[in-house]
């Protein structure tokens, strides 16, 4: 719990989610930062940095310094912490405790890279609490009681899929195949259909509006443009919702492996519960039309959307 000016952090590969206690959502900026490649000196982050991916001159760069879930460029994510936290409490002589969800599974030096990096950005304290706990916490998913509770929380980077009970994990399996594995996908898959080379932004807007995991009710299609890799020249191609499940095929095989992989390790008792109590999805990557139907038909547990999924991190 966090109190006075202490705040939580949903430190994710796509987005960051501040939270403050008796205030909620703060702030939700997109994981990303603009540096000046010559001096290394910060410019700008979040929407700001966004909007300069893939449309910067030479000497400036905007990049993602978290990749996975963790920390791939210490420097620009502590910046990144710092920035954030200088928006959210904009003068205090005390410094602010700060909670910061971490994929499950994380390595010790990983959390010590997390650590230094928010005290280096200006934490008088830092504590970690494992994202699917939190994401079944902000769910509002009873996890005191002495039953098993089975959360999926799929982000931009990983999936976080853990049993949970009385408070704490017990059997759990973090993957780095979320919703970027989805966007490149798409990518991998249009330029072997078509011929056509698109950008990460034209698969995450592919992926949000036809793009499913299981059929729909009614067939879309989108016209998606991009660069034809015989001419050099614009293109045009008209995409499918099947053309999609076809796309994410692999990526939706590997989470439903992982979640088999859990509930084989899971005690007998647990199982029962969760056969019960059903499955709860949470995060981003879990708004993919028809991924709590592709579960449920594949485990004959009943599976449902969290309610405001992707903020149930910052939530809990």
């Amino acid at each position: 719990m966090i109190f006075g000016r202490d705040i939580g952090l949903d430190l994710g590969t796509a987005t960051v989610v501040v939270s403050a206690r008796g205030k909620g959502i703060v702030a939700r900026e997109p994981s990303v930062v603009a540096m000046d490649r010559i001096t290394g000196k910060l410019l700008t982050v979040g929407m700001a940095a966004q909007r300069m991916l893939g449309r910067t001159p030479g000497n400036m760069v905007a990049i993602h310094p978290l990749s996975g879930g963790v920390i791939s460029d210490f420097a620009m994510t502590e910046n990144m912490i710092r920035e954030l936290i200088r928006k959210v409490i904009s003068f205090s002589l005390v410094k602010p405790r700060v909670l910061v969800s971490v994929p499950s599974g994380i390595t010790e030096v990983e959390e010590r890279a997390v650590i230094d990096a928010g005290i280096r950005a200006g934490a008088r304290k830092v504590y970690l609490i494992e994202g699917s706990v939190a994401a079944a916490i902000g769910a509002g998913m009873d996890i005191s009681r002495p039953e098993g509770n089975l959360v999926i929380d799929i982000g931009a980077g990983t999936t976080d899929i853990a049993v949970i009970s009385v408070r704490d994990v017990v059997q759990a399996a973090s993957i780095k195949v979320a919703g970027n594995a989805f966007n490149d996908a798409l990518i991998k898959y249009i330029r072997k259909k078509h011929n056509l080379l698109i950008g990460d932004a034209t698969a995450e807007e592919l992926k949000k509006s036809i793009g499913c995991v299981f059929p729909r009710p009614e067939e879309l299609t989108l016209d998606v443009k991009g660069r034809c890799l015989m001419t050099g020249l614009p293109r045009m191609v008209s995409v499918s919702s099947a053309d999609t499940i076809e796309a994410f095929d692999e990526v939706s095989a590997k989470i439903v492996e992982t979640i088999y992989s859990v509930l084989e390790n899971t005690p007998p008792e647990l199982v029962a519960d969760i056969s019960e109590n059903g499955i709860v999805l949470t995060g981003g990557g879990s708004l993919i039309w028809g991924i709590d139907k592709l579960i449920e038909s594949n485990t004959n547990i009943k599976t449902r959307l969290a309610d405001d999924a992707e903020m149930c991190v910052a939530y809990g």
